[in-house]
């Protein structure tokens, strides 16, 4: 049962992937700093979440090979800015690419802080901590 399903908008997301080995070798270090955990496993894909899968990583259905969208990213909640530093910091290791270092961004709203990074194939991903602190 997926807690809090009626607060949800989207059930999962999808990214096409070339090398799963690889991807799952990057992704794994990298969103575990978030406490999202790899929750499935197929030849074909692996599935990451916090008790169910809400992000994919599968090689295309059409068996054509994978590519990036220019525009498309995908946002991972962060409880800390230390996880966001920590989320940019782990995936420059693995071999990921900056785009856009971690920081406040006040063009998103004064409470953002968060990175961005492309990953080993070309897909974008960040992850954001958003804090209003209470007056």
């Amino acid at each position: 049962m997926i807690e809090h399903r009626e607060l949800r908008s989207i059930c999962h997301a999808s990214i096409g992937i070339n090398n799963l080995a690889k991807a799952k070798a990057f992704y794994t270090p990298v969103l575990k700093i978030l406490a999202i955990e790899l929750v499935s496993e197929y030849e074909h894909a692996v599935a990451y979440g916090k008790g169910y899968p809400e992000f994919w990583l599968q090689r295309p259905f059409n068996q054509a090979p994978a590519n990036s969208g220019n525009g498309v990213h995908f946002g991972f909640v962060a409880l800390s800015r230390q996880q966001v530093d920590e989320f940019y910091q782990m995936a420059l290791s693995l071999g990921g690419q900056c785009n856009g270092a971690p920081g406040i961004r006040p063009e998103y709203g004064e409470p953002y802080y968060g990175c961005f990074i492309t990953d080993l194939e070309g897909n974008n991903i960040e992850a954001s901590y958003w804090h209003v602190e209470e007056k």
